[in-house]
């Protein structure tokens, strides 16, 4: 994981420096190009300048692969903290109502 992020951010300077690399199945996101309209509300609130971005990098299938291009959903961060608040409230699976 840390060789995609370090892909994503010589390819696209322009992001935070916090990066995030987002399952497919992230209950965060609405597609691979849209945030779930309760997490950006969550993300406006409590995590200015966060930026969602489609990136291309290379990954192999396994060590010894060939690498191949593929697109992966990031979420960049200016403060660290914000990342770790939203892998908090959005990675984690969600507690049913009721239970603590």
């Amino acid at each position: 994981m840390i060789d995609v992020i370090q892909q994503v951010r010589g390819s696209n300077p322009s992001l935070p420096t916090t990066i995030i690399v987002l399952r497919s199945d992230s209950r965060a996101l609405a597609d691979p190009e849209t945030l779930m309209p309760e997490a950006q509300a969550w993300i406006d609130e409590k995590t200015p300048g966060a930026r969602l971005s489609r990136e291309s990098v290379l990954l192999a299938p396994y060590p010894g692969a060939m690498p191949t291009e593929r697109k992966v959903t990031v979420l960049a961060f200016t403060d660290a903290r914000h990342l770790a608040a939203f892998a908090t409230a959005w990675t984690a699976d969600p507690i049913p109502e009721g239970e603590d």
